[in-house]
């Protein structure tokens, strides 16, 4: 057992990294634009993969709570590989709208499967004494690091193949769309108690969630909202880069490259983000999360070419930051029988934002411009951000005073 759980955690790095070597996103927005859609349109398939995920989302994570998140990942990586074969003759709306309808249900499934059962597996080799990885906290911002890293690789490959066509791009997103799904078979399911209701008190379980996120301990509830608008900013961004390069004059052959910077970027500030934190304190590193992207935004907004495009790493350096600490202060507080399914319920809330918003976005983009949207962003998000942040840092110190008054206690 104990070098199966070992296994488990290698093989979450490499499906994580197979997850992110998703070679038609760098080249998205040229590629459905080279079909006749609009930026409008090209955010509807995006909106429509957010409800997807929405409708699907909690539902998915509550059957890997319960029935295994070995099989919810499974179910998860075979629909991707049905999905990205679909690609090989998409060539309308209506073919791209199927192909993110069935991309949805792949990654709601897989969505916070991977997370707890690497953050289980950590946890239950630690209590059994035996050696893991580097831990449940380190293993996050590493997964994290890793499938941002494969967006990098997807990036410089999506480059070498436009080289030939963009045709060669979805033949070689159709082939290896299916590696996760055969990653997947490797896992192993960790002992764990799934839900002292029992598996069929599902509205008690239900209930029990709820009260944990409105009534139990503050900060989750914070967490939760912070990762949600950063999330959602985040998503907006992912969307708008392309266009921006475009409208900034740079060639289509350097944008695999531009998106490897990028992810790159995101993928180190998610590999030193424990580091950062011991060095500067959690306020200070949580000023940061807030000040760079505000920065990048406004950077890239005024700034002319290369500079502008250049100001995107700040974003992306929050981006990795943000999800390492904000997701590693989650699980650690949520009990493990509904780590999935929390972890769901807050990657369904920018989900949910994005299905009516995203449309807005694309609508913005084609009538006002990138300039005027990247502001409007900025007068929208930086209350927002300092919102959130403001009441999630009174209760983590709240909640370190509690537990300063009595050594006893646990967060986890």
């Amino acid at each position: 057992m104990k070098r199966e759980l070992h296994n488990n955690i290698q093989a979450i790095y490499v499906m994580g990294f197979l997850l992110g070597f998703v070679v038609v996103v760098p080249i998205y927005v040229p590629l459905l634009q080279g079909y006749g859609l609009s930026m409008s349109e090209v955010l509807q398939t995006q909106a429509l993969f957010a409800l997807t995920i929405a409708l699907f989302e909690v539902p998915s994570g509550y059957i890997a709570d319960i029935w295994g998140r070995r099989n919810a990942i499974l179910a998860g990586a075979g629909l991707n590989s049905l999905g990205f074969f679909s690609l090989l003759w998409a060539d309308s709306f209506v073919d791209f709208l199927v192909y993110e309808a069935i991309l949805g249900v792949g990654f709601s499934l897989i969505s916070g499967a991977d997370l707890a059962l690497l953050y289980d597996t950590e946890v239950y080799l630690k209590e059994q004494g035996l050696d893991g990885g580097a831990g449940a906290g380190k293993s996050l911002s590493r997964l994290i690091s890793v499938e941002t890293a494969a967006s990098g690789a997807a990036g410089v490959v999506a480059s070498v193949l436009l080289i030939w066509s963009l045709d060669a791009v979805v033949l070689v997103q159709a082939i290896t769309g299916f590696a996760p799904f055969f990653i997947g078979l490797s896992l192993v399911e960790v002992p764990r108690v799934t839900s002292v209701a029992g598996e069929s008190d599902h509205a008690g379980n239900a209930r029990r969630i709820l009260a944990m996120l409105v009534f139990g301990k503050p900060v989750v509830l914070w967490t939760a909202l912070a990762i949600a608008v950063f999330g959602l900013f985040a998503a907006y961004t992912f969307w708008i880069y392309q266009k921006y390069w475009e409208v900034q004059g740079i060639d289509l052959a350097y944008f695999g490259y531009l998106w490897a910077g990028l992810a790159i970027a995101t993928s180190l500030a998610a590999r030193y983000c424990a580091g950062l934190e011991l060095a500067i304190g959690t306020q200070r590193l949580l000023v940061l999360i807030v000040v760079l992207p505000i920065v990048g935004m406004l950077g890239m907004a005024f700034g002319p070419g290369w500079i502008g495009v250049l100001f995107g790493l700040a974003v992306q350096v929050s981006r990795g930051l943000s999800m390492t600490l904000f997701y590693e202060a989650l699980n650690r507080r949520v009990p493990g029988e509904f780590r999935a399914t929390v972890n769901s319920l807050v990657s369904l809330a920018v989900r949910s934002m994005f299905i009516v918003t995203g449309p807005l976005l694309g609508m913005a983009l084609d009538s006002q411009g990138t300039q005027t949207t990247l502001l409007a962003l900025v007068v929208i998000f930086a209350p927002l951000m300092v919102l959130v942040l403001i009441p999630l840092v009174l209760r983590i110190r709240r909640e370190q005073a509690e537990l300063n008054a009595n050594p006893a206690g646990s967060t986890a």
